[in-house]
């Protein structure tokens, strides 16, 4: 099998508003209402209550949903707007880098003096993108597993200035072709202080962290999530990767006209192995 990662494919913020245009005039709408109510925009519950993204949410075809999809398209509208505010890109993560930062974390403490204290994040927001197929996670315990795409993250500033603030996540899957839509799945907020925590915690009750859970899967060197704490794990192991060795935050190329899978519009840079990576096709 083949881990794609040579360019950012479509994302979810490509599916949800494919004219930049339409995303820009979102994130404005809401800035708007937010600074005139004097909301924190930074707050979910506090973001999903605002006029604006209630009505955004309508447009996106939220009307009529369960509230559980709901929920889903106002954390997906909420890192979007943190993403567009953040003028975000894609961090596409190379199977070489991603199989390293499940396999080793001695590399956590190089470049600094103790290896303490939470890693740093790129950007206040952004979206990783994985490796196409190689991470998998049972969304529904009852239906097939489905492939990760990547997930966002959203820094807010903790509330009286003190501490690191929280950090957002949500996990993208289900992104396939013939497919319409994605799923999407807010893990908790967490503090952005315990970070340094989650890069040894080990988190599955019984086997390894990561490990594969398909049938037949660990001959193709397929991974796995199957607790919410193998995401922090991954995300904290990569914002530590990307800091400590900058060298292997690379600039993207574009995508050959007509390749496949579709490319995202969004400008990214590619995350490899120590040393350089080529792309996987």
């Amino acid at each position: 099998m083949s881990f794609h990662d040579a360019y950012a494919r479509t994302t979810p913020l490509d599916l949800a508003f494919p004219e930049a245009d339409a995303l820009r005039s979102a994130m404005e709408r809401i800035l708007e209402e937010a600074e005139v109510r004097g909301a924190d925009a930074g707050d979910l519950g506090a973001f999903a209550m605002l006029m604006s993204v209630n009505s955004i949410l309508r447009e996106l075809g939220g009307k009529g949903a369960s509230q559980e999809a709901i929920l889903q398209h106002a954390a997906l509208l909420f890192h979007a707007y943190h993403f567009a505010r953040a003028e975000g890109r894609v961090h596409l993560v190379s199977t070489g880098a991603a199989r390293r930062l499940v396999e080793e974390s001695g590399w956590a403490a190089e470049g600094s003096d103790s290896g303490e204290g939470p890693p740093l994040l790129p950007a206040p927001a952004g979206y990783v993108q994985l490796p196409r197929h190689l991470f998998w996670v049972h969304g529904d315990p009852s239906g097939p597993a489905e492939a990760v795409d990547g997930f966002f993250w959203t820094w807010s500033a903790q509330r009286g200035g003190e501490g690191a603030g929280s950090l957002h996540l949500l996990l993208a899957t289900g992104m396939r072709d013939g497919r319409p839509g994605l799923t999407v799945a807010p893990l908790p907020e967490v503090p952005l202080d315990e970070a340094a925590e989650w890069l040894s915690t080990r988190c599955r009750p019984e086997g390894d962290d990561f490990a594969n859970t398909l049938p037949g899967g660990e001959m193709e060197g397929l991974l796995a999530f199957t607790t919410a704490g193998e995401v922090f794990k991954l995300v904290a192991r990569l914002f530590a990767y990307m800091v400590r060795l900058p060298e292997a935050v690379v600039q993207g190329a574009d995508a050959d006209a007509g390749a496949a899978p579709a490319p995202s519009r969004f400008p990214f840079v590619r995350i490899v192995a120590d040393g350089g990576e080529a792309p996987s096709a």
